[in-house]
């Protein structure tokens, strides 16, 4: 996994192309077509520019309503908007949760494993709405974000890859890059002071559970994939209504000739 994923624009929050991995039938994934994102609400006028340089035609924004209104996407970003509101049981429970300041870094590591257990099993609606998204994306890029850019959206990624053909280890080496490009001391730390006010921090380990990514939060998806459905191949048709011929077309528009 090299740097030059990550798009250096200004107030981006772990924006980087998804693009470029060896894919179905020794066809590589086009670079330039597939994003993905935190929040975008702390772009300038020169990152805003910088952003609307890069094509994108659609960006699925998979944060509550609450999030998208404290944390509003400029309105000069030029791009189709769909909003596919997710929050997880165990996302609303972590929250609360937050408010004990002897919450260690196994509890948060024990709510982020439900949280992504959920995403497989309570919103294959939702995924399924982001492929139809993904499909009607005919010429410019397709960008799915949340708040961070690493949770709903990194097993919305995840999915996109596995559909085009990449390899389950490179589907989580891509998954696992958040922790490179997230902004640990200029988005992360920040965002924390807000939330805990005079309270102290918790220690790295513990923050690092909830704003990073950890192998063991995939494959807690995976599981509840492979309980019902038995493979990522079958989940992908029986509950997010991916049929071969869809594949097909997903191929045609994202994978090199």
């Amino acid at each position: 996994m090299t740097p030059d994923r990550i798009i250096a624009i200004p107030g981006a929050v772990n924006l980087r192309d998804f693009g470029g991995y060896p894919g179905h039938h020794q066809r590589s994934i086009h670079r330039g077509k597939l994003f993905r994102s935190g929040a975008m609400d702390r772009l300038g006028e020169d990152g805003i520019a910088q952003f609307n340089a890069l094509g994108i035609q659609t960006i699925c924004d998979l944060r509550r309503p609450e999030e998208r209104e404290q944390e509003p996407t400029p309105k000069a970003i030029r791009a189709e908007r769909v909003e596919i509101p997710m929050d997880p049981g165990s996302a609303i429970a972590m929250r609360a949760a937050l408010a004990n300041e002897d919450l260690d870094a196994q509890a948060r590591i024990d709510f982020m494993v439900a949280i992504n257990h959920e995403l497989a099993t309570n919103h294959q609606d939702d995924y399924a709405r982001l492929f139809e998204a993904l499909l009607e994306t005919e010429d410019g890029g397709f960008l799915v974000h949340c708040a961070a850019g690493k949770d709903r959206t990194g097993f919305a990624a995840a999915l996109i890859l596995h559909a085009l053909g990449v390899e389950a280890s490179v589907i989580l080496s891509d998954y696992l890059f958040t922790n490179m490009a997230i902004d640990l001391e200029g988005h992360v730390l920040p965002r924390m002071r807000r939330y805990y006010g005079d309270r102290p921090l918790p220690e790295l380990e513990a923050i690092m559970a909830i704003a990073g990514v950890r192998p063991e939060y995939l494959q807690a998806a995976y599981g509840a994939i492979a309980a019902d459905f038995a493979s990522v191949e079958r989940y992908l048709e029986d509950a997010l209504g991916l049929d071969q011929a869809r594949r097909h077309r997903l191929g045609q528009r994202y994978l090199t000739t």
